[in-house]
């Protein structure tokens, strides 16, 4: 398509041939195969990526991070054959890679773990089972003790994961499975909107051995919702607007305030997964690999532009001014296709635009224009005329043309009759009044039998504007 005459996009055909581009998709690797060890059991089973997985952890962790964190798994759509393939069919894309991603509120990515079958307890922390294994490992690179919140969905939920997060000085918030929760006895769905109604809230606290509160919040809506979380509680109750089948119209329901908070902060990760979905790499590819380097150079670029984007809020950029994710992937992209190439000098003459900007850049050197008069100079209606140099008087009999301008002692007087005058004005005028003048003076010397051989009026203010004005009466 890019390299078809009829479709030919010259961005791609001119940096890189329909061959060699095949050549090096059918041999693009990331690691070394003959280092594979396919019979040792204990074979990493990303070696094909690790190099390159390796590396944008290594970028991400570095990244300065954000108060409010949270965690949730993403899906990278894929079909073809791989052990690595999961099926989930609460996901759009139910078929595909599972990554555990941590990133903020914007959908910066900050770390991010692959999965591979079996997760493993992280070194330093005792076994708290799989899915809460993985939030101890992904919040390696926070830093310790520094007010950082983070939030995750009930797949990750524990009540020793809670615990181990505050001792390690993160706090934490998300929602809960009753059964994984020991003593957590909450009424059930149908007899807590039986006895308290939609909107209803109930709230339990608990101190564990460590000397750690945990709060757990139940509230009513159309279904019941549990979170659990170590800074976070009920009050203040918020009322938000609800649809109501029975009066088939908008009503307000009594919302605590830690529902509020976890759905402020824990679409992070559906915000990178709609930013990645906009202008995902569609490149096909029979190799499993392949899928997921186009994914990470996907999520690279996406990265890089809201790092962009929070540098040019700290230092107060214009909206306008920011690029969109459309404008900075092209950016990249141009950037990329001439990377080692010598931009090509124009041959010939220096085009107009060339001139106009060489002019406009030599105006610039020389500074700014002299101060135009006060406004009350400039709209008095009277004529301000110029006090002229001492030039001398007498001209050639040639016919050559000389630029002079009169003193007060050349200037002749209406009665004169071989005589030049040379006239300036500064004023603010239209081009009917200078022509007003100009048959003026023509009437005027036709009357007292002046001969006028020219006359030169040489500036000309118009609005603010110098303008060379040449009237040539020699023949009246």
């Amino acid at each position: 398509m890019y390299w078809a005459k009829s479709t030919r996009i010259d961005k791609i055909a001119n940096v890189i041939s329909r061959d060699r581009w095949k050549e090096i998709k059918s041999k693009l690797h990331c690691n070394d195969n003959s280092k594979l060890r396919r019979d040792d059991p204990n074979c990493d089973r990303l070696f094909k990526i690790r190099p390159l997985v390796d590396s944008l952890q290594e970028k991400f962790r570095n990244l300065p991070k954000s108060e409010f964190l949270c965690i949730d798994e993403q899906i990278v759509p894929f079909k073809g054959k791989s052990g690595l393939k999961q099926y989930n069919p609460k996901k759009p894309k139910k078929w595909g890679f599972k990554i555990f991603v941590l990133c903020d509120t914007s959908g910066l990515v900050y770390d991010f773990e692959i999965y591979c079958g079996k997760i493993q307890p992280v070194a330093g922390f005792a076994d708290i089972g799989a899915s809460s294994n993985i939030v101890l490992k992904l919040v390696d690179s926070v830093p310790r003790n520094m007010n950082h919140k983070l939030f995750f969905d009930n797949w990750f939920s524990s009540l020793p994961l809670f615990v181990e997060l505050k001792q390690i000085g993160i706090e934490s918030l998300g929602t809960v499975r009753s059964d994984r929760f020991k003593g957590l006895n909450f009424p059930t769905d149908k007899d807590m909107k039986h006895d308290f109604g939609r909107g209803s809230v109930l709230e339990k606290s608990h101190v564990t051995n460590t000397d750690v509160e945990i709060r757990a919040v139940k509230w009513m809506d159309n279904r019941g919702v549990v979170l659990v979380s170590s800074f976070e509680s009920a009050q203040p109750l918020t009322n938000v607007k609800r649809f109501d089948k029975k009066v088939k119209k908008e009503i307000l329901v009594p919302c605590p305030k830690a529902v509020i908070t976890y759905n402020k902060f824990m679409s992070g990760v559906d915000l990178l997964d709609g930013l990645v979905a906009y202008y995902r790499i569609s490149t096909k590819s029979k190799k499993y690999y392949m899928k997921m380097v186009h994914h990470f150079v996907d999520m690279g670029v996406v990265n890089a532009w809201l790092v962009y984007r929070r540098d040019c809020s700290q230092k107060n950029y214009p909206k306008k001014e920011i690029k969109d994710l459309l404008e900075f992937r092209s950016d990249v992209a141009a950037a990329l296709c001439s990377q080692g190439k010598q931009q090509a000098r124009k041959r010939g003459r220096p085009s107009f635009e060339d001139q106009e900007e060489a002019a406009y850049e030599e105006k610039k050197k020389k500074g700014p224009a002299k101060a135009p008069p006060e406004v009350n100079v400039r709209k008095d209606g009277l004529g301000h005329w110029p006090v002229g140099s001492n030039v001398n008087s007498e001209m050639d009999d040639t016919d050559e043309d000389h630029d002079f301008l009169p003193s007060d002692d050349s200037v002749p007087s209406s009665e004169s009759d071989d005589n030049e005058v040379g006239i300036m004005e500064s004023m603010d005028c239209s081009d009917e009044m200078i022509d007003s003048v100009i048959e003026n003076v023509i009437v005027s010397s036709e009357i007292e039998n002046v001969n006028i051989e020219n006359v030169e009026r040489e500036v000309v203010n118009i609005e603010g504007i110098d303008r060379d004005v040449t009237v040539n009466l020699g023949e009246v």
